[in-house]
């Protein structure tokens, strides 16, 4: 080993030495920039007045609509039917806003409750967050949702994804739910393997890159507002997916992060929680649903927790009602099914 000896040595070694033991004390010492502000991306309600959003699906598509600012941005919600009946909150699923409950919630409120509906983050007229889509913010946007209308406790029921969000809620947030539930056409245990190929490309962070440029979204707002075949009758649950698509800068993000992250899969643990002993949960679901395949409703079940005699433990009291032939928008297809069954069993004792 060489000995370090003479002024000039001792010098030349400090001069190597002291610059990088510097640099990592700073970088040790230094305060990380203050947090930039949440981006936020505009709702439907900054679309133009001519766009045909405004027709499919107004901002006063429900009566008692309104809006409220939460820490993720501003939202969308409509409370109507009797201020004395049940109170029940309906969930709408990955794609479609708040629109799929049209022949669902008017005539809950016709028969006595009353409903909430709402547009989740990055859909409808609820702004988009550039956030991730995890459980957290889903079930965190509908509790301080119920704290700002005042509800201590309402009934959930939720579709597709909003199935999911609604088992996750319950979990999350037990004391806010009654002690009964309804899942349609539930999400939540979705493998990888059953989601298409065309939704795992697409969900990419670098496909969502480059379909947000500035190039690809005019080239998606051009094919989405041409005028449509006069011949061709117009699907209103398309068009509101593909107006949305082409003119929400958030939406292809929101539901891509929700595919990725959020509550489509991964729920088991939601579904096993104890909070559902002594609880109902009704699970309805087509045997046609190429979306959620019809097994997972009885993989639900499965999930939910059982009576167990020796430690005197509830378990969850589930019923699956089956709709023959049905497919995944059952809220749509078989509205006056749904509705009869969740009124026979939000009013059961």
């Amino acid at each position: 080993m060489v000995a370090i000896t003479g002024p000039f040595h001792c010098l030349t070694y400090a001069l190597l030495i002291l610059p990088p033991l510097l640099l990592t004390g700073y970088l040790l010492a230094s305060f990380p920039h203050p947090p930039e502000p949440l981006q936020i991306h505009e709702s439907l309600a900054s679309l133009p007045s001519e766009s045909r959003s405004w027709t499919i699906y107004p901002e006063d598509f429900y009566e008692g609509g309104n809006y409220v600012s939460l820490p993720f941005g501003r939202m969308r919600y409509w409370l109507f039917g009797p201020e004395d009946g049940i109170r029940i909150v309906l969930v709408h699923g990955l794609s479609i806003p708040a629109f799929v409950w049209q022949f669902v919630a008017p005539e809950l409120a016709n028969r006595g409750f009353r409903v909430m509906v709402y547009d989740l983050y990055g859909r409808g007229y609820s702004d988009a967050p550039q956030t991730t889509y995890d459980t957290r913010l889903y079930v965190t946007q509908l509790a301080l949702l119920m704290q700002h209308v005042k509800w201590d406790k309402a009934v959930v029921a939720g579709l597709s994804m909003g199935g999911a969000i609604t088992a996750a809620f319950t979990a999350n947030f037990p004391d806010l739910v009654e002690d009964r539930a309804i899942l349609i056409s539930s999400a939540g245990l979705i493998q990888a393997s059953d989601l298409p190929r065309t939704a795992k490309v697409m969900s990419l962070p670098i496909v969502q890159t480059i379909s947000s440029s500035r190039i690809a979204q005019k080239l998606i707002q051009r094919r989405a507002n041409a005028p449509n075949d006069a011949n061709t009758p117009v699907n209103p649950i398309h068009e509101i997916v593909r107006l949305q698509s082409a003119n929400l800068p958030g939406y292809n993000a929101a539901l891509s992060s929700s595919l990725r992250d959020g509550p489509v899969r991964g729920e088991e643990h939601s579904f096993r929680s104890d909070v559902w002993r002594d609880r109902r949960l009704l699970i309805i679901h087509g045997t046609a649903d190429n979306t959620v395949a019809y097994r997972y409703a009885s993989k639900i079940q499965s999930l939910l927790p059982r009576a167990n005699g020796t430690k005197a433990l509830k378990g969850c009291y589930s019923k699956i009602v089956t709709i023959e032939g049905g497919g995944h928008d059952l809220t749509i297809s078989h509205s006056q099914e749904i509705v009869e069954h969740i009124e026979k069993w939000a009013k059961s004792s």
